[in-house]
């Protein structure tokens, strides 16, 4: 424990300090279970409230996915359809950035749809493109969990230039820790990324220059989903298992939430006082208040 408890901590003093503490407009409706979502995978709010929602629809089947958006009454629409299989999201600036099976896109406010970074742009072509991150320099980071349905090979994690330029961070061959990355969190400096693994539900802090890997903790099943709370707290969703946990700095696990079918990639609002939680296969996107949540220590859950 003392040893997740140093590890945790210098990765927090190190700049983990983007998430909570930005000013934006709270939700002016009440909070309020989204359903009738067509596979929702990965959800996050802009500075303006509004929250966007990526939605798979039919896994494999190209062109029947799309992101849709709340606005501050609640209202749902269509943002951008015509996707393929979209997951991760993130926002720089006025676009939101999609990961969209081998391919990332950028959607601006219009929601007009290009390429960003093509299949052929990366190392090796992407299996299974999954969670997306946003650091404050205007990189992105994406995960590829790889074949991870079949031959549990080929996970890997890159990092974009704000110009589109694709850089290997990490993949199996180099550490066979490295099995099917998923939720990703970036520190303020971009030198330190936290990541969960789908395939061995391990907590796992990569530092972006040497791709040291360390762990942080551990018994998250199906990880999916990771963010931070400005309090120094991460919560980490488990799609497997239906779940919600809390990871505090000391590096101790507790049970938040249960009840899913699948809780996917998981997002906190600006404000934070609620996590978003896409329940993947009950088409729904969950709100859990912060201020409410009471923590069961986890222990005994792996």
């Amino acid at each position: 424990m003392i040893r997740k408890y140093i590890k945790l901590s210098a990765w927090l003093m190190a700049g983990l300090l983007i998430a909570g503490c930005q000013s934006t407009k709270s939700l002016t409706y009440a909070a309020k279970k989204i359903t009738g979502l067509k596979t929702p995978e990965s959800a996050v709010q802009a500075k303006d409230g509004r929250i966007f929602i990526s939605e798979i629809n039919e896994f494999g089947k190209n062109g029947d996915g799309r992101i849709s958006v709340v606005d501050q009454r609640g209202n749902v629409t269509v943002f951008a359809s015509n996707l393929d299989d979209p997951k991760g999201l993130a926002i720089i600036g006025d676009n939101l950035y999609v990961a969209d099976k081998t391919k990332i896109l950028k959607i601006n406010a219009k929601g007009q749809m290009s390429v960003f970074v093509a299949p052929e742009a990366f190392p090796n072509v992407p299996l299974f493109l999954n969670d997306l991150e946003a650091d404050l320099q205007g990189n992105l980071y994406v995960s590829d969990s790889g074949d991870l349905f079949n031959t549990g090979t080929g996970g890997a994690i890159y990092k974009i230039t704000p110009r589109g330029e694709v850089i290997l961070l990490i993949k199996d061959t180099q550490d066979s820790r490295v099995k099917a990355p998923n939720g990703l969190l970036a520190d303020d400096t971009g030198n330190n990324l936290i990541y969960v693994d789908f395939s061995s539900g391990v907590l796992y802090s990569l530092n972006t220059s040497t791709a040291e890997l360390s762990d942080l903790a551990e018994g998250f099943g199906g990880g999916d989903g990771v963010v931070h709370h400005s309090s120094g707290v991460m919560y980490v969703s488990d799609w497997k298992n239906g779940k919600v946990f809390s990871v505090n700095m000391m590096g101790d696990v507790s049970l938040i939430k249960a009840g899913y079918q699948s809780a996917a990639d998981i997002a906190i609002t600006k404000d934070e006082r609620y996590l978003l939680v896409p329940d993947m296969k009950a088409g729904e996107l969950d709100f859990i208040a912060l201020d409410g949540a009471k923590p069961v220590p986890a222990s005994h859950h792996y």
